[in-house]
């Protein structure tokens, strides 16, 4: 069995390629075994591995085949569910020590890129962006409980300001977050593969569990190896795949969708985005969009609840992308494509242990470029012996979706469709 491609997307076309890394054979007796190649599997083991712990990751697909390799690529401080959110579970102490842990995921994940010399195209800077009146209400009082309640100050923006910088009318304002970034997402993940593996880490592509065995040493177990280990990390999200049960019935894969237009040429796409920010909206089903490094327009719109792709998709990203661009007109399409996220019921982390030497992380619920690294290095602290920040993670509630695996998909889609409904009307 040999690795499997790369779905076809712009970042597989221009990421910086490895070689397939061999396919698990055999007993293999380690200290530390990953489930999942992507951004929590990989620092994890590369933290580990730098500690002097031996690992093995088992990655089913090729190094960020998952949502680590295909994801918007902007990098945020904060969690899928809002901070509103976040202390109605915990508490606004416990909130509060978790969004400067969410803001620590940045800071690392820059100094990441530094330390490693990982060439993912980095681009300072985030904007989110209000369309409806009542939008813009809530965002600046959003802005000021950050700098109020989180001492977290970000930029606001009125609509002339942000004018100056983003070519679009359909704006009211913006909060501008100069820490925040852009990257290319597989780049990113392959660079945390090569420092990974130059610190003594073995990673095994086409390697697949199927069965996972917990007890005092662990084994997961693929068609053609197996390995035993003191200590499992479980990093799947989406893709664990009967895996582990009780995790797989809290989170819900949820496929998201991203478009690349072809080369604009750099005055064009320049003149779009001046200061090569990257942008969201404020919607539920929110556009997001930024410049990639051959001047193209890289534009999110699309989400499908269900196992399905969204009917006439190429037709609804150009229209979208014309709703907030008229200028381009109808500029072609030479990417698209899509993966799998994986979200939480209250988009809350859900990060912690199913036994003594049994970690996970998951539910990062469309936030985890900085959120999953920040996963991996709290899991090889608690590896090490300092649990204690990942204990905080363990204290939000976790409540299976409802349905069971036959009905949650149809409930879910019920549910995000009276959440489009509400962005419609306003």
């Amino acid at each position: 069995m040999t690795a499997p491609a790369y779905p076809p997307s712009w970042y597989a076309a221009t990421a910086r390629a490895l070689p397939p890394q061999p396919v698990l054979q055999g007993r293999n007796d380690v200290d530390v075994c990953v489930l999942g190649a992507g951004y929590a599997g990989l620092t994890a083991a590369l933290e580990l591995a730098e500690s002097g712990r031996r690992v093995v990751v088992l990655e089913a697909e090729r190094i960020g085949w998952g949502a680590s390799g295909r994801n918007g690529g902007q990098v945020l401080p904060g969690f899928g569910c809002g901070q509103d959110r976040l202390e109605s579970l915990v508490g606004l102490d416990d909130a509060r020590k978790l969004f400067a842990l969410s803001c620590e995921g940045v800071a690392r994940l820059r100094a990441r890129i530094q330390r490693h010399a990982i060439a993912c195209d980095w681009r300072d800077g985030h904007a989110e962006v209000p369309i409806r009146a009542h939008q813009y209400r809530a965002l600046r009082h959003h802005v000021e409980r950050l700098a109020e309640r989180y001492d977290y100050p970000l930029q606001w923006w009125e609509r002339d300001r942000l004018r100056e910088v983003l070519a679009s009318e359909r704006y009211q304002g913006a909060a501008y977050d100069p820490a925040s970034g852009h990257l290319h997402p597989l780049d990113y993940a392959l660079g945390l593969a090569r420092a990974a593996m130059a610190a003594g880490v073995r990673i095994h592509e086409g390697s697949r569990v199927v069965e996972l065995r917990p007890g005092p040493r662990p084994v997961l177990r693929t068609s053609s190896g197996e390995v035993h280990c003191d200590f499992a990390v479980l990093a799947g999200n989406a893709w664990l795949r009967g895996v582990a049960p009780p995790l797989e019935s809290r989170i819900m894969p949820v496929g998201t969708y991203i478009a690349a237009t072809a080369p604009l040429g750099q005055a064009r796409a320049q003149a779009l985005i001046r200061n090569d920010m990257a942008v969201a909206d404020t919607n539920w089903a929110l556009d997001y969009f930024r410049l990639s490094g051959d001047h193209r327009l890289l534009f999110g719109g699309r989400a499908s609840y269900s196992a399905r792709p969204p009917p006439r998709l190429r037709a609804t990203m150009a229209r979208r992308i014309r709703h907030v661009f008229p200028q381009l007109g109808a500029v072609p399409l030479e990417f698209l494509w899509g993966g799998y996220i994986d979200i939480s019921r209250n988009r809350a982390p859900h990060w912690g242990r199913l036994t003594p030497n049994l970690y996970f992380a998951q539910g990062f619920s469309g936030h985890g470029v900085a959120a999953a690294g920040l996963a991996g290095r709290l899991i090889a602290e608690a590896v090490l012996g300092q649990s204690e920040r990942l204990d905080l993670f363990a204290r939000i509630r976790h409540r299976p979706f409802p349905g069971g695996r036959a009905l949650r998909m149809p409930l879910l889609v019920a549910a995000m469709a009276w959440y489009r409904l509400r962005d419609a009307l306003g």
